[in-house]
């Protein structure tokens, strides 16, 4: 099998005190998983590395019950692969080079999203608010920042996301772990 780079996404760590996982306790549970080439990204749950065995979605199934038996606690996760990850960067329908970091998101999901799962959201309310959605993620473009738009708190109302698992990334992270997969 050949081996790919991927990104490992988890969701919901380290923020406001509570699933604390220090990256410095992942690396090596990834690496004893028989992951190769194990690196971290900042402290909000995202870490690449590479593998010739399994899929996006046994990766992911992997890492999160190793995360659990290590620490206690479940984490959703979300795993990409270097196209995948790239795919998202090359798609975005929004002016990504004009843009901050923080005026630009990406929100990944565990499968498929569709129009009818957003329609109930008018973005023409939210404007200069915005979004797109890709095959399995959600652009967003929060003028403010994520913190204080009012777009995202529609987007992620359980209803929108149910049966799926979602986490978000900002721009700069969205590109430096395309980097990170393509090294």
């Amino acid at each position: 099998m050949t081996t790919k780079a991927y990104a490992a996404l988890l969701r919901g760590i380290n923020v406001g005190g509570s699933k604390k996982v220090p990256m410095a306790r992942l690396r090596p549970l990834l690496e004893g998983l028989g992951l190769g080439g194990v690196r971290t990204y900042l402290q909000s749950g995202n870490a690449t590395f590479t593998s010739d065995h399994g899929d996006e979605e046994s990766l992911a199934a992997e890492l999160s019950a190793a995360i659990e038996k290590e620490f206690g606690f479940a984490v959703d996760v979300i795993v990409r692969d270097h196209a995948s990850l790239k795919s998202v960067v090359d798609a975005c329908p929004f002016p990504a080079d004009t843009l901050e970091g923080k005026q630009l998101h990406v929100t990944y999901f565990s499968g498929p999203v569709t129009p009818g799962r957003f329609a109930s959201v008018d973005p023409a309310a939210f404007a200069p608010e915005d979004f797109r959605l890709g095959p399995r993620e959600l652009y967003l473009y929060a003028p403010e920042g994520l913190g204080r738009s009012k777009l995202a708190a529609q987007l992620s109302r359980p209803g929108l996301n149910k049966g799926l698992i979602a986490t978000s990334r900002n721009w700069n992270t969205v590109v430096k772990l395309v980097e990170m997969t393509g090294a």
